[in-house]
Formats: C-alpha cells, sequence, structure tokens
C-alpha cells in the first residue's frame, strides 16, 4: 500500500520542489504574509491519505484573504464567511441530490476525511495577490500528484474539473473517470448549476465496489 511520502518521494527531493520551499521561507521572514499558515500547506495530502482517495477536486490557488485558506480547496476555515463559489457548490449539492443543504461553516474537513482530495494547483498565495505563486513551481509539482494518483489508482477515482483551468489537467488523467462543467463562481455559474456531479460521482463509485461520498457531511 503506497503513501503520500512514498508516492512523491523523489518529486520532494528534485531543486524546483526545495526552490519552492526556500521561496516561501524567504517571504514570510521578510515579512510578506503567505497564506495558508505554513502548518496548513500540506492539509489536503494529511487529511486524505492517498489510499483513501476516491475524488479530486481540483482549485486554483488558495483563498487570498485573512483566516480564510488552510489548505483545502474552495474551503475555509470555521467561523468564516463562506465565499460566493462554494455557496454555489452547496446549492448545486442541494438541487442535485433534493435536500436541504445550506450549512453555516464552509469548512470541507468532512470531504476530505471521506477520501476527497482537495487540491489546489499552487498550494500557497500572497495575501491581495491572487496567482501571485503561479509561477513558483507548485504546478509541476501538483501535476505530478494528479499523474500519480491516476496511475495508482486507476479506474478507481473521480477527477471533477471545473473550469478551463482545471479542464487543462484532463490530459495529464489517462484511467480516472473525469466529470466537466463550469466553474462554480458567479461569473460562470450557470455552465455549473445542472451538472449532477455530485450524484454522478456517487453513482460511478459505486458501481466500481467504492463507499461514495457523504456529500452533506462536513
Amino acid at each position: 500500500m503506497k503513501s503520500w511520502k512514498n508516492l512523491l518521494y523523489q518529486e520532494t527531493r528534485k531543486d524546483y520542489y526545495r526552490a519552492i520551499l526556500e521561496r516561501v521561507h524567504r517571504e514570510r521572514k521578510s515579512g510578506d504574509m503567505i497564506y495558508p499558515k505554513q502548518e496548513d500547506i500540506f492539509n489536503a495530502f494529511r487529511l486524505t491519505p492517498l489510499d483513501k482517495v476516491q475524488v479530486v477536486i481540483i482549485g486554483q490557488d488558495p483563498y487570498h484573504g485573512p483566516g480564510q485558506a488552510h489548505g483545502l480547496s474552495f474551503s475555509v476555515k470555521k467561523g468564516i464567511p463562506i465565499p460566493p463559489s462554494l455557496k454555489n457548490i452547496f446549492q448545486e449539492i442541494s438541487t442535485d441530490l433534493d435536500v436541504e443543504f445550506a450549512p453555516k461553516s464552509g469548512d470541507l474537513s468532512g470531504w476530505a476525511r471521506q477520501g476527497v482530495l482537495l487540491l489546489n494547483t499552487y498550494l500557497t498565495v500572497m495575501r491581495g495577490r491572487p496567482m501571485s505563486h503561479s509561477k513558483s513551481g507548485w504546478e509541476r509539482f501538483t501535476d505530478s500528484v494528479i499523474v500519480g494518483i491516476d496511475k495508482y489508482l486507476k479506474e478507481d477515482c473521480v477527477f471533477l474539473l471545473w473550469g478551463s483551468k482545471a479542464q487543462n489537467k484532463e490530459s495529464l488523467i489517462k484511467w480516472g473517470h473525469v466529470l466537466k462543467a463550469g466553474h462554480p463562481s458567479p461569473y460562470s455559474v450557470s455552465g455549473f448549476f445542472g451538472c449532477k456531479h455530485f450524484s454522478k460521482t456517487n453513482d460511478y463509485l459505486l458501481r466500481r465496489g467504492r463507499r461514495g461520498i457523504e456529500w452533506t457531511e462536513l
């Protein structure tokens, strides 16, 4: 049984990966505010062990406002107002599954513990500067994560690609089941509403003999 450490061992020994961590450390030391906190950067991997992964949801970069980011794509810490994209995700779940679902918290840790890898393309960002670490090397690392999951789990994983940037990752996926829709942002949500990705994901997982996700359990 593989672990993240085994899967990513060679990648984390490469010069570019060490350069990313050195850059983040240097910027923090100089007084720049970097999100998420150092201890939260790899939360997605900590909460979702490789052998538990069933679903991968690919985001862009962490939220760049105070107190929001905690290492899970689309998720915010308890007590933080729910961002518009996440509200739209919750609305689609409610419609798709025909349930009342309007949680007060946007913390998706419950999904992560069930096997939903909430993976941002870039794992850090500077305060108030979206995409500020987009050229730091993170994308090379997270692309290797996607490829590694795909090779390890093969057909036993669903990749949810919302929006054009996430859909650019489709070429990395050779085995997994891919579902595509518009991004849940208010600017493109018409292409997201009605996608029924949450029921479709569970239908696929159950056909593969996997347990599916309780989407209303955060």
